[in-house]
């Protein structure tokens, strides 16, 4: 069991409240799912429940974090540079309980992940190993430590469906408490059973935190039908104090008339209006009282807002894509042969497969090609937000200079108030793209590419970065896109809500899904 006591957190460059207060306990079998928007310091909390060494450069907490003698496991969300070169032997070795662990034990573990016992011995680099043989990999030099307490941050990233469906197993079998943050919303849906929702709310001037023992799925339902409800009640209390208000000035106006007219003559009359007079003002002391203890509107952070630019739609007969590939290889390395797929119009289309099937490098060979012609225009997401075609050498730049084509005042403008759309505060809008969170730099690729007027895009796994009530406003707005989308994604809400069709790719080449 691990308690976590009135913890809040700030950070130091503009003294932000990312956590206020929170508290919650963690039993064993609980399967406890963070979830928030991007930048709400979900990571952060992780960590510093982790070892607060790791968040001690950019924030600041108070409150108590009580592990009671807790082992703790941690899966950050990316392994740092230094590790990336190691070999995976290297990697597992930097674990003292990896070495003292005996063949018996190291083979029990290689069979609960599923991963051959021999590439925990290998030469191989970890930046080399697909995204679910990384993760394995990760996970097993935490089983090492034999820890009582798992924290994982976004361990669906980056895996294929296989693997998928392997990590819900896991996460179902683990019996200790587990507390992990993830943008899958079928594994939320499949595994949590409580739920934290950290938010920012008042223009990310105040933060707030929800904490239910419910399922995802049931914690969604509640949550919006507890809002609705609420906004049902607010509005017919205002109706009704509108009405009440109607009634209450003609009284005071007709009052206030017969005191204005009354004659001098008659003080009996006037000291009758007197009375009805310090009546009304109690009634409107009332009234005012009343107002100040009436159900508030719902004060939630919103999901985000983005729509594509003028796009022009393409003729449904249009060839987007027609490529015939004998082999495709990763250097050397044949990855699959027969490769034939063919696009027209505004088809959306996703290709799938096991890691290290060779997606994303088919992917860049495709865009590649539709990047460099004239009769359509092509936009491109890369997984890797590092790379040239993502942020390259932006990362230093703001998020106003990143978007921004001539810089004039009008643009400017236009690009604030977008960002204001994407919950981009304005001090955020002066941080470095650097300094911003994955979902942010999603949020920002994604808007460059709706600004550019792009009529088809080329999508490296486009939802991994969002949080899961951003999720459902992604998967409508590219639903709608009036233009083709070729995608990788192992996402399955948005493999059922936007493609068109799902190519399966195989040593043998591309197969549609069934």
């Amino acid at each position: 069991m691990i308690q976590i006591r009135k913890v809040s957190i700030t950070y130091k460059k503009d003294l932000r409240e990312l956590v206020s207060e929170l508290s919650f306990v963690l039993n064993d079998g609980d399967k406890c799912a963070m979830i928030g928007e991007e930048g709400n310091g979900k990571s952060t909390l992780l960590k510093l429940i982790y070892d607060k060494d790791l968040v001690a450069d950019y924030v600041d907490y108070s409150g108590e974090i009580i592990l009671n003698q807790s082992v703790l496991g941690y899966l950050g969300q990316e392994l740092e540079p230094a590790e990336r070169e190691k070999s995976v032997y290297d990697f597992l070795s930097a674990e003292p309980k990896f070495l003292e662990s005996d063949s018996r034990e190291l083979n029990e573990y290689a069979a609960r992940l599923r991963v051959p016992v021999q590439l925990l011995y290998s030469d191989q680099r970890m930046d080399t190993l697909s995204g679910g043989e990384k993760i394995k990999i990760c996970m097993l030099r935490i089983l090492c430590r034999r820890p009582d307490v798992l924290l994982l941050d976004e361990p669906s990233n980056d895996i294929d469906l296989k693997t998928l469906l392997w990590l819900e197993q896991f996460i179902l079998d683990w019996e200790g408490p587990l507390l992990f943050i993830s943008h899958d919303e079928t594994l939320l849906e499949h595994t949590a059973n409580k739920i934290i929702h950290l938010e920012q709310i008042r223009r990310k001037k105040k933060a707030r935190h929800t904490v239910k023992s419910l399922s995802y799925g049931a914690y969604v339902n509640e949550r919006s039908g507890g809002l609705q409800k609420q906004e049902q009640l607010a509005k017919a209390e205002r109706s009704e104090y509108k009405k009440q208000q109607e009634k209450f000035l003609r009284i005071q106006q007709k009052v206030e008339h017969q005191q204005a007219v009354i004659s001098r003559q008659d003080p009996h009359g006037g000291q009758l209006l007197k009375k009805k007079m310090h009546a009304i003002k109690s009634m409107e002391r009332r009234f005012e009282k009343e107002y100040e203890q009436m159900t508030e509107f719902p004060d939630v952070e919103e999901a985000i807002f983005m729509k594509f630019g003028e796009t022009r739609e393409l003729p449904a007969g249009k060839t987007v894509l027609d490529i015939s590939l004998p082999e495709l290889k990763a250097g050397e390395r044949v990855l699959a042969r027969n490769i034939c797929l063919r696009v027209t119009g505004s088809e959306k289309i996703c290709l799938t497969g096991d890691n290290g099937a060779g997606k994303t490098t088919l992917l860049k060979l495709i865009t590649a090609g539709l990047l460099a012609r004239t009769d359509i225009r092509a936009a491109y997401i890369p997984q890797n937000y590092a790379d040239p075609e993502g942020f390259g050498a932006a990362l230093r730049v703001t998020p106003v200079e990143f978007l921004a084509e001539r810089g004039d005042k009008e643009e400017i403008t236009k690009i604030r108030t977008y960002l204001g759309s994407l919950k981009f505060t304005a001090d955020e809008t002066e941080h470095s793209v650097g300094e911003l969170s994955g979902g942010q730099r999603a949020k920002l690729l994604l808007l460059k590419i709706c600004m550019s007027g792009a009529n088809v895009l080329i999508l490296d796994e486009p939802t991994r970065n969002f949080s899961p009530l951003s999720g459902p406003v992604i998967r409508k707005l590219l639903a709608g896109f009036p233009g083709a989308i070729i995608s990788i994604s192992h996402d399955r809400k948005y493999l059922a809500e936007v493609c068109d069709k799902i190519y399966l790719l195989t040593e043998e080449g591309l197969r549609l899904a069934e």
